[in-house]
């Protein structure tokens, strides 16, 4: 869970209290080289491939991820970064804070996105994402990467590429990070 999506956690804000470490940062980095080989593997390539992270958490899986093709398959995949606040659904329910900003420097047209994000829970915010998307281009096809994939979809949003698959309760919360994977709580 991002620290920007803790602070907006009704009311008003909480503590990650982690309770469990799921992944060290050794297992984090051979899950993210093994979505590396199964996204060249599913594209036949890298051809026409850019990865965008979401802000704030997806970021550095997006950025380790084209750090991995690019040792993997010696090409330098273009990184672009989605800020999604705009676009949420529950803007009217929380505050809406657009502390990170969008930085795609490359055309999305016709191109194959691969969209990473650290945690997969409901689906809402990749929802938003698509949306964010669609309004920068006509992309030919939006892959989903994702560290942790915890369930409780609220929406058919089904990732194709995934760290870990970790069940977990409603009321419990994920921390992915490049240094390793907690299970816990916010405590407000």
């Amino acid at each position: 869970m991002a620290e920007r999506e803790r602070r907006r956690t009704p009311p008003f804000g909480g503590v990650f209290v982690a309770k469990s470490e799921v992944l060290d940062a050794a297992a984090v980095s051979r899950a993210v080289r093994r979505m590396a080989h199964e996204i060249v593997e599913a594209n036949k390539g890298l051809d026409d491939v850019v990865i965008i992270g979401l802000q704030t958490g997806g970021v550095p899986f997006a950025e380790s991820i084209a750090a991995a093709l690019l040792e993997i398959e010696e090409v330098a995949v273009p990184v672009g970064k989605l800020d999604v606040a705009f676009y949420r659904d529950d803007i009217n329910l929380r505050p809406v804070l657009p502390e990170a900003v969008t930085e795609i420097e490359f055309d999305l047209n016709r191109k194959v996105i691969v969209l990473v994000d650290d945690v997969l829970f409901t689906g809402r915010t990749i929802r938003a994402a698509l949306d964010a998307i669609i309004d920068q281009g006509r992309p030919r096809a939006i892959q989903l990467a994702v560290m942790i994939d915890r369930g409780h979809r609220e929406l058919p949003i089904r990732p194709d590429y995934v760290g870990k698959n970790l069940p977990t309760r409603r009321n419990e919360a994920v921390n992915a990070t490049l240094e390793r994977v907690e299970l816990g709580e916010v405590e407000r």
